[in-house]
């Protein structure tokens, strides 16, 4: 059998969403342990102009969702970045992974040549459905996890590369 585009664009969106959900329950039982609090870890960065915490989950929020939509050919729902709490964040990601869950097999199965355009200031970017999610979406989504991850770990807060990998499946 081969691999479908909604293998591997709906998947790895959802679990790896999950994973962060994990990383910030990770970060919670830290900062109850004498950790940073986190509300500081909302606000912490990588510096150099990176983007704090709170805006990595959002962007990574977004890159899911519109990704899905845009190789499912509907619309992503609206999520201003209004989260103010941890729980916000948490509940930004669950909303996140039940609209990913939503799109069905049959939106984006066969889509690989479906166009796909981005349009920026000054820019437009052009692809099929397979090379929008294979060069943009999926490679913009994992750095923005990966991102997040790094902030937690900066702070102390005890992650693992089987944390990023599996999640809440993670071996102990």
């Amino acid at each position: 059998m081969s691999l479908s585009l909604y293998d591997a664009s709906i998947s790895v969106y959802t679990s790896t969403l999950k994973n962060l959900s994990h990383f910030m329950d990770k970060a919670e039982v830290h900062a109850a342990a004498g950790g940073p609090k986190v509300e500081a870890l909302m606000d912490a960065s990588l510096g150099h102009g990176m983007a704090n915490f709170t805006r990595q989950i959002q962007f990574a929020s977004d890159a899911a969702k519109s990704g899905a939509a845009r190789l499912a050919g509907i619309e992503a729902p609206a999520m201003p970045d209004t989260e103010a709490t941890w729980a916000d964040l948490k509940a930004r990601i669950a909303k996140t992974v039940a609209f990913v869950e939503s799109v069905k097999r049959d939106q984006v199965h066969g889509q690989e040549d479906r166009q796909v355009t981005l349009t920026f200031p000054g820019r437009t970017m052009e692809f099929t459905g397979q090379s929008f999610l294979l060069t943009f979406s999926l490679p913009n989504f994992l750095f923005h996890v990966t991102t997040a991850y790094a902030i937690l770990r900066s702070q102390g807060v005890p992650l693992g590369k089987m944390d990023f990998l599996a999640g809440a499946n993670a071996p102990a």
